[in-house]
């Protein structure tokens, strides 16, 4: 079993947040635009994986950045209204802030990834987020977890967690040399076993039962009852 939590990192998107519906009017606005078939919400949950500027060349060859344009003018468009939190989001980050630092780790491009995070009212939750284009490269390689760490003042190491929902996810906490926490069964990604977390959890309210917990745990370790 992993130590406690120094810092805990978490992935935004289907780990946090639910805002797929912008993502998918988006991904089809570019496809119609380069005259492409459209995906349906089960494509882009089991395809949107890297960041937009590792996939899009892929996906729409050497005049992605047009491809780019339009799904990032389709997003804006909407991804404020249609964002929710996940199940269970909101009462899990009130006990793991009072467990360690917290940070966001994400894909998704930094201004609008922290656009969502302010809109969710998460700010006092975090102490950075982190999205594409923010560090020397993006997920799964570990220049952003390296300045999700600075910013928590904790080093890389067992005591500091990544937690998401895909192997992406769990490729980019060992590459970074954190403890890889799966949250959800990763149905949309080959299930638990494909991506081999270091601890799962089903869902956020059994991380935050495991993060009271050891809340309680360090409290009477600390002959206190408070933090």
């Amino acid at each position: 079993m992993p130590p406690a939590p120094e810092a805990i990192i978490f992935d935004w998107d289907n780990t946090l947040a639910n805002g797929w519906a912008a993502i998918h009017a988006g991904l089809n606005a570019a496809f119609r635009g380069f005259d492409k078939p459209e995906w349906t919400m089960e494509d882009v949950l089991a395809n949107t994986r890297r960041s937009l500027a590792e996939s899009f060349p892929d996906l729409f060859g050497p005049d992605w950045h047009r491809a780019r344009d339009l799904f990032y003018a389709a997003v804006r468009e909407k991804h404020l209204d249609v964002l929710r939190p996940m199940p269970g989001t909101a009462p899990m980050l009130r006990v793991a802030v009072a467990v360690a630092p917290l940070a966001i780790v994400s894909n998704k491009q930094g201004p609008m990834l922290r656009d969502e995070v302010a809109h969710m009212r998460g700010d006092g939750f975090f102490r950075a987020a982190i999205g594409a284009g923010d560090a020397g490269g993006d997920k799964p390689g570990p220049a952003p977890m390296r300045l999700a760490l600075r910013a928590c003042a904790v080093p890389a190491g067992p005591a500091a967690w990544y937690v998401g929902d895909t192997a992406l996810d769990m490729q980019a906490a060992r590459a970074a040399g954190v403890t890889a926490v799966l949250l959800g069964d990763a149905a949309h990604d080959g299930g638990i076993d494909a991506c081999a977390p270091d601890l799962h959890f089903a869902d956020a309210t059994a991380l935050a039962a495991h993060l009271t917990t050891l809340d309680k745990a360090g409290r009477l370790a600390n002959g206190s009852t408070r933090r």
